[in-house]
Parts: structure tokens; C-alpha cells; sequence
């Protein structure tokens, strides 16, 4: 803030499943707007609801429930990473076990319920000494399983459900996702993604990752013996996707075990 100028008024969205624990955040709010200036712009009672209404309007911070249906809290500030403009995170909650993964996520504060007052204002006071951070500085919290993956399209952030990807596949230095209905361009890693995903999906290639339900079958192409190549058939979309030498006793392993 430039010296003399009015400070600004901090835009909060609060987000939690449980509606109660958003009306005392505001009553909280409502007490500390004498010593910081603050808004409630919006509310939602789950990860998802969040991003959509991020995408529609600036917001400076979010006040996070880890714990909710759907998408919780932690995956929540996974994505905002792919947020062109990212809000700073405060987690708000009932439980202190996950205060070591909410600060690896860069989070500016993590405050247990039920929340002074005044330790309320110190984690909003954060906010304005908050310096932006790189989504590498999130790669150590990166160890549950996503529920969704996000990508940014035309500036706005899309997700996508892990539960509709057929297969993932590396090129250069971006990853295909393909669902039923279309591909979608991915910044991140396919040995990453194996990692997080390893058992949903198998390796049929260094650059293929594909879901262990999606195959329904394999087919060898080529006349030659010697230089036929092994396919994996895969359900709702026409691709064929190759298997290489390598990885063929492995994936001939997951064939005699879970195909007819």
C-alpha cells in the first residue's frame, strides 16, 4: 500500500458445508471491519461451488473448511494455482492434523474453530504482506489423490473429473487428458500423474497413461511377428492406443487378470 492512501477493502469469500460456520465468520468479519476493512462478496458450501464463482469475480481472500462434501478444502487450493488471479487461502477448521499440508499449500494462516475474534484479524492482516508464490511450491503436499485435474482454456479454469478420463498422453512439455466428449490440455506430468493416479490408471507406453476400466481389449497390428505391435482397445472412443515392448508383460499380466 502506498504511503497515505486509504487502505483497500479486503474481498472475502467463505467457504464452508456447513451454514451456521459461515454466519459466524461474518458476525466475526462484521466485529473487525473497524480495524480492517472487509467485504463478504460471496459463499460456498463446497471446493467446487468455489471455483466457479472465483472465475466470475475478484476476490482477495478465502476463508476454507477443509472437510467438505464433493471437493475439501486442500484440493480446493491445488487449483488455484491455475487461477490467473489467486486468492490468498485461510483454513478454517475443526481439526489440527492437517495444518503441516495447509502451510506446504502456502496457505497464509490455518485457524481453529471456534475463531476469535482477534486471531481472525492477524491472519487477514497476513493477507496484505502476501508475497505471490509458484505453483513448484506446491509439489510436496501434492500426496492424496485429486478428484478432479484443472486446465486453463480462453482464461477460464476448467475441471475435470479424474472418474471420466480414458487416458492420459504426454506431448512436448503438455499432457492430453481425453474424456468421452474431448480432449483437454494439461500442464503437468505424466510421471506425476502416474504417481497421484497409479492405481486408477496403467502405463502402456512412456507416454500413455490409460484407465485400467476404460480397456476392453488388446488387438495386434501388423502382419510381421517380428515387428507386430500390441493395441489397447479402449471403451466410448475410437483411438487405439499403443503398447510398447516394455510394457507388454506387464499390461499381458493386467489382461489375464481383469479381461474375459
Amino acid at each position: 500500500m502506498i504511503p497515505g492512501e486509504a487502505p483497500s477493502v479486503l474481498s472475502v469469500m467463505i467457504v464452508d458445508d456447513e451454514a451456521p460456520a459461515r454466519a459466524r465468520l461474518r458476525d466475526l468479519l462484521k466485529d473487525i471491519a473497524p480495524q480492517l476493512a472487509n467485504e463478504v462478496v460471496c459463499e460456498a458450501a463446497d471446493g467446487l461451488a468455489a471455483l466457479a464463482l472465483i472465475e466470475k469475480r475478484r476476490i482477495d481472500v478465502l476463508l476454507v473448511d477443509i472437510r467438505m462434501p464433493g471437493m475439501g478444502g486442500i484440493e480446493l487450493a491445488r487449483h488455484l494455482f491455475h487461477c490467473e488471479r489467486r486468492p490468498a487461502v485461510i483454513f478454517v477448521t475443526a481439526f489440527d492434523a492437517y495444518a503441516v499440508r495447509a502451510f506446504e499449500l502456502n496457505a497464509v494462516d490455518y485457524l481453529l474453530k471456534p475463531v476469535r475474534a482477534q486471531r481472525l484479524l492477524a491472519a487477514l492482516r497476513k493477507v496484505r504482506e502476501r508475497a505471490p508464490l509458484s505453483p513448484a511450491q506446491i509439489e510436496p503436499a501434492q500426496q492424496a489423490a485429486r478428484s478432479h485435474l484443472s486446465c486453463v482454456e480462453r482464461g477460464r479454469l476448467l475441471l475435470i473429473p479424474v472418474a471420466e478420463i480414458i487416458y492420459l498422453k504426454a506431448e512436448l512439455k503438455y499432457v492430453t487428458a481425453r474424456t468421452r466428449s474431448r480432449e483437454y490440455l494439461l500442464d503437468e506430468s505424466l510421471t506425476q500423474l502416474e504417481h497421484e493416479f497409479g492405481e486408477q490408471f496403467i502405463r502402456l507406453h512412456r507416454s500413455v497413461l490409460a484407465t485400467r476400466e476404460a480397456i476392453v481389449g488388446f488387438e495386434k497390428c501388423g502382419s510381421d511377428d517380428a515387428d507386430a505391435q500390441w493395441q489397447a482397445m479402449l471403451r466410448d472412443v475410437p483411438e487405439r492406443l499403443p503398447v510398447s515392448r516394455r510394457q507388454w508383460p506387464l499390461v499381458r499380466t493386467f489382461a489375464r487378470q481383469v479381461l474375459p
